[in-house]
């Protein structure tokens, strides 16, 4: 038992999480033509290959950002002092190859990220940031 969280040990090696929002504009191919929005997902879950769960959300709120991802830290990368990253114009298959790799390197906080990655962060408001951490 962790005796810190009251939780089971497990619980300590948790993986990163990624999330792509699937909103209003994110995934919309009027607003961002010569994507293949329905197959992000189901790319970037083979090029992860397990290493972190990913999963849709409704509209994160930073549409001018489209397409937008998330990835938190693992439970080890948070400790190390790893915040959640939020990438935004991510709309090409290079882009999830990079992603995909970071993680599966340890992402946020273990990891540096591919250079290129500096390209996409973004930086939300905290009411942005809150609820999706909330």
């Amino acid at each position: 038992m962790n005796k810190r969280a009251g939780r089971p040990a497990t619980a300590d090696a948790a993986p990163c999480r990624v999330t792509v929002c699937r909103g209003c504009c994110c995934g919309d191919a009027a607003k961002i033509p010569g994507v293949d929005h329905a197959g992000q997902i189901p790319r970037l879950r083979a090029a992860l290959d397990g290493a972190a769960p990913v999963r849709a959300s409704e509209c994160l709120d930073v549409c001018d950002q489209a397409n937008v991802v998330v990835v938190q830290p693992s439970a080890a990368g948070r400790a190390a002092g790893g915040r959640p990253v939020w990438l935004g114009l991510v709309n090409d298959d290079d882009a999830l190859a990079d992603i995909a790799a970071w993680i599966r390197a340890g992402g946020p906080g273990l990891a540096e990220p591919p250079g290129v990655l500096d390209l996409y962060a973004i930086t939300v408001s905290r009411r942005v940031r809150e609820g999706l951490e909330g």
